[in-house]
C-alpha cells in the first residue's frame, strides 16, 4: 500500500493552502480528500479543510464539517475553534462564535489559535 511521508504530507497541505488562496477550490478539495485519505490522524488536513469551506463562502457547512468531522476527531484543537468561531462571526452569529473564540483564546498549547482567536475576538 502506497504511504505518504511527513514531508511529502506538509507539501501537498501547503499545496493545498496555496491552491484555496487562488481561488483553485476544486484543486485544494482534490489535495486535501486525499491527504485527509492517507494521513487521517493529521488534524492539520482537518484545519485545511475548514478553511477551504471559509474561503468558498460556505460558513454553515464550515460549521458542520467541523462539529460532526473534525472536533469529533481532534477535540483538543484551538485552531478548529478559532476557525468555526470566524465561520460563525460571517453567519452573524456573534454570541455563539464568542463562546467558541473565547475558548480558542485561552489555549497555551497552540499560541497561533489563540491569536487567531483573539484577533477575531476584538
Amino acid at each position: 500500500m502506497f504511504d505518504l511521508e511527513s514531508e511529502e504530507a506538509r507539501l501537498l497541505l501547503n499545496v493545498a493552502l496555496m491552491a484555496t488562496g487562488q481561488n483553485r477550490f476544486q484543486s485544494a478539495a482534490k489535495i486535501l480528500a486525499a491527504l485527509e485519505r492517507f494521513r487521517p490522524e493529521e488534524a492539520s488536513v482537518a484545519v485545511a479543510n475548514a478553511i477551504l469551506l471559509i474561503s468558498e463562502m460556505e460558513f454553515r457547512r464550515a460549521v458542520d464539517y467541523i462539529d460532526q468531522a473534525a472536533l469529533p476527531r481532534f477535540p483538543a484543537s484551538a485552531m478548529l475553534k478559532a476557525f468555526k468561531g470566524m465561520a460563525l462571526l460571517r453567519m452573524d452569529r456573534a454570541s455563539e462564535a464568542r463562546a467558541v473564540l473565547e475558548e480558542a483564546a485561552s489555549d497555551v498549547a497552540d499560541p497561533a489559535a489563540a491569536q487567531l482567536a483573539k484577533d477575531l475576538l476584538r
